[in-house]
């Protein structure tokens, strides 16, 4: 049941070939010339060893903030507002600058105290802000995430009419080791303070307090936005921001949330949730396959695997219908060969689904949404041998857009590269306990504020974070009060269902309820 990296927390596997290459570095390192010549002198290598490691983060300084003036048609007016590029520094218990933190901010200028200001930031562990800035809620975009996208596609951003920006300034954040933010420190302490689920909250929490105080901006109503990953960051940032930084926050937006490790994960074997959390999205796949997708020709999958299917599932061998039951019912709602699902006792894991549905194509599905396809290159391996279709495409074109914004538009000049999917990062993590804490801290941090509304999205074809999680986890939430407090849509799509017009364009108009109803 392992997801593709980087977007819902899953460490990519990492083969025998890259630990031969870390064995064949660290030997290299202990019988370089260097340290056969400190042991031969008799000296202690280890004060050396720390210079380099010192002088390895004294890194030229990033550029000072800069801001442009820009202007987006939304909703048939021109809205002006200033695009900044800049810094928040993160300081240790002593007051040493630690890392830089960029981030890309769009404010219309009036200081309005009452004009909101949401904070935006997406997942991986790994992945900058740009999906969110320049796929859904930024003033411009840039297409991807569809079937058809392709690297080489021009890396030219446009008006973007689906933009928050006429009801919200919006700061996209870049956690450290992506987009341009860095550490200053050697690889332990980078890893130890910014790489693992703890730190990341709160380092994060206070760059959103930082930001505030520097822009003052600690009046406005405020909002925590987080895709996949920063769907896990979310509401435990809120949750953080309430009870530590001594900032209120009056809505969460999830998308496509990461929220509850522990139900979607492999180590229960005997646990029915993984497959029921998944079935649904390959249906939805298959639905909208034949043009017959809709909320009300989902209710009968949602209803089943709620019912008979946890039945069976659980009856096992003890039943001796149950499991032609389950592949029966399994393969007309995915659409498989039941032959396929009958060798998998109806347990259809997601790389099977991905392969299997498109294989007469000899094609492969994205885990983001599984009708977006590209051609397998080892359609005759046993084995898929290749990367998530939409993940390859779209790294190029986003990275290029975004550089090209920061540099040549902004003029925020630097030589670094940008890191828009950082595979360090998330080979570096530190993932703790697989517990429910994002639902915990949601919990929390709705029960503690009668105000704050939270607002969850997903699309229907996302087999990385499939949106039934979330419908499982808010029917066991309490009503906080009322009924609402705590909303559910679902769009057409996948993991980036903002990439479809129609489908962003809704998410805004659930959006603009969320914001109206919570000033």
């Amino acid at each position: 049941m392992k997801r593709d990296l980087p977007v819902c927390g899953r460490a990519a596997p990492v083969g025998r070939g890259a630990v031969w290459f870390a064995a064949v570095f660290a030997l290299g390192m202990v019988m370089s010339p260097w340290s056969l010549a400190m042991a031969a002198e008799g000296k202690d290598a280890k004060p050396a060893a720390e210079a380099e490691k010192k002088s390895e983060a004294e890194l030229p300084p990033l550029p000072a903030d800069k801001t442009i003036k820009q202007s987006v048609r939304v909703g048939g007016r021109t809205v002006s507002y200033e695009a900044t590029v800049g810094t928040i520094p993160v300081r240790d218990a002593k007051g040493k600058k630690i890392a830089d933190v960029v981030y890309t901010s769009y404010v219309v200028p009036g200081n309005d105290p009452h004009r909101p200001v949401t904070f935006a930031f997406n997942g991986g562990p790994g992945a900058s802000s740009v999906y969110l800035n320049l796929g859904a809620i930024g003033p411009k975009r840039i297409q991807f995430g569809v079937d058809g996208d392709a690297p080489s596609d021009a890396a030219i951003t446009k008006d973007n009419p689906n933009t928050w920006l006429d009801m919200s300034d919006l700061v996209f954040i870049d956690p450290v080791g992506t987009g341009f933010s860095r550490s200053l420190e050697d690889e332990d302490k980078t890893k130890k303070d910014f790489y693992s689920t703890e730190a990341d909250i709160k380092y994060l929490s206070r760059v959103v307090y930082d930001w505030l105080v520097k822009h003052g901006r600690l009046r406005a109503p405020k909002y925590v936005m987080g895709e996949s990953y920063g769907g896990y960051r979310a509401p435990r940032i809120a949750y953080e921001l309430q009870t530590r930084m001594g900032v209120g926050v009056n809505g969460l937006v999830m998308v496509s949330p990461y929220l509850d490790p522990a139900a979607i994960g492999d180590g229960d074997a005997l646990s029915p949730l993984p497959w029921m959390i998944n079935l649904p999205s390959m249906t939805a796949a298959h639905l909208e396959a034949q043009g017959k997708l809709s909320a009300a020709s989902m209710t009968d999958v949602e209803n089943y695997v709620r019912t008979q299917f946890v039945t069976d599932f659980l009856a096992g061998r003890s039943d001796p219908g149950a499991i032609s039951r389950m592949v029966q019912k399994v393969s007309a709602y995915t659409g498989l060969d039941p032959s396929v699902v009958s060798k998998l006792d109806g347990r259809v894991d997601i790389g099977t689904y991905l392969r299997e549905i498109h294989r007469s194509e000899k094609k492969i599905g994205s885990v983001y949404d599984s009708n977006v396809t590209a051609f397998d290159p080892f359609p005759g391996s046993a084995r898929r041998q290749s990367g998530d279709p939409i993940l390859e495409a779209l790294l190029a074109p986003t990275t290029s857009a975004m550089v090209d914004f920061v540099t040549r538009e902004v003029g925020w000049k630097t030589d670094a590269h940008y890191e828009a999917l950082s595979y360090t990062v998330n080979n570096a993590w530190d993932r703790g306990e697989t517990d429910d804490k994002p639902v915990a801290d949601l919990r929390k941090a709705i029960a503690n504020d009668p105000n704050m509304k939270v607002l969850i999205v997903h699309g229907y074809n996302d087999l990385s974070c499939p949106f039934f999680t979330s419908r499982l986890i808010i029917d066991q939430m309490p009503t906080f009060g009322q009924q609402q407090r705590v909303k559910l849509s679902v769009y057409p799509g996948g993991h980036m269902f903002y990439s479809r017009d129609g489908s962003a364009s809704s998410f805004k108009a659930d959006a603009a309820q969320l914001y109206g109803s919570t000033k």
